[in-house]
């Protein structure tokens, strides 16, 4: 009886502490957010002096950005829109591995340390990969925005490029952002096809795919833009509403494929927990090794699994 409560117990401080986390982690995002809009609009204003960051690790960076690797990292930390440099990212990711690779050693058994160190490179990159795809999903919401602006606009009797720059104006972050710079390339002599390329490979979408591309025929073969805006305005608004009721139906989906491999890492500290040492003993010969790796190659299948049938494409 004693054991049971022991587990119950164990268990339920552990879902505590991950829901604790996730609320923790959740809010200081909020709220990091929020700062950033309040300082962006006061320094828009003028209120607030507009002051860069200081870098570090100057040195790595530019070792980085000479290879092939470090061009790439730099490419898809442009795409998250995150303020942080390839050399920042790398030390960083340096240190969460260190950081889990010593936690999983000491908490679990030595056996873990080098997996938990492999776990901390897939969070990071599995970290660019969420905020990119966050950044994609803000900017498809304001599409139906965008092409709004640039149908009024052109309506108006303004060139398409002024309707660019008059977007990128009013827009807020990311879709302000990315026009500013597609405004940028088009104003030191970029033509409309490139710039707006560059674009769709930044934020890839189906929905930016077909705005740009009726931008760039219109452009191309000087039709009138107008209409097509108007009726792409409207096909947006509901690929929006759908987009956000697929979602919702697929939440409790996506959180049981998270839910799966943290209850097997779970495991491992109740198992532990329950009878020290454990993890060692099993650890320490060959057979348990292997049984432990095919145990976290066969939850990292289901993850994946699970994510790909429940992606739907709209």
């Amino acid at each position: 009886m004693d054991l049971q409560n022991l587990i119950t117990l164990t268990t339920g401080v552990a879902l505590l502490t991950c829901v604790l986390a996730v609320v923790g982690v959740h809010s200081y995002a909020m709220g990091k957010a929020q700062r950033q809009v309040l300082v962006d609009r006061l320094s828009a204003t003028g209120q607030i002096p507009v002051v860069g960051r200081r870098r570090h690790f100057h040195g790595l960076d530019r070792r980085l950005r000479r290879t092939r690797t470090g061009k790439k990292l730099e490419l898809r930390l442009a795409a998250t829109g995150l303020d942080i440099t390839p050399g920042e990212f790398f030390v960083s990711m340096l240190a969460t591995v260190a950081g889990l690779w010593l936690t999983g050693q000491a908490m679990l058994a030595p056996f873990f340390g080098p997996l938990a160190g492999l776990l901390g490179i897939w969070v990071a990159f599995q970290f660019l990969n969420w905020q990119r795809q966050k950044r994609i999903e803000k900017f498809i919401n304001q599409l139906p925005e965008l092409s709004r602006i640039l149908a009024n606009a052109t309506q108006a009797g303004l060139a398409l490029r002024t309707a660019i720059g008059m977007a990128a104006e009013e827009l807020e972050a990311p879709a302000g952002e990315e026009l500013a710079k597609v405004a940028d390339q088009l104003a030191v002599g970029a033509s409309m096809d490139d710039a707006l390329g560059e674009l769709t490979d930044r934020l890839p979408s189906r929905e930016l795919v077909v705005l740009v591309t009726t931008l760039v025929l219109s452009n191309r073969a000087g039709g009138h833009v107008v209409s097509a805006l108007r009726n792409l305005t409207e096909t947006l608004e509901e690929r929006k509403e759908t987009r956000r009721e697929v979602r919702t139906q697929l939440s409790q989906v996506s959180m049981t494929s998270y839910a799966v491999p943290v209850l097997g890492v779970g495991s491992l500290f109740l198992m532990n927990g329950v009878k020290d040492g454990a993890l060692e003993r099993m650890t320490g010969s060959p057979v348990g090794q292997a049984a432990v790796v095919i145990a976290f190659g066969l939850y990292a299948v289901g993850f994946v699994l699970i994510r790909r049938m429940s992606r739907i494409d709209v």
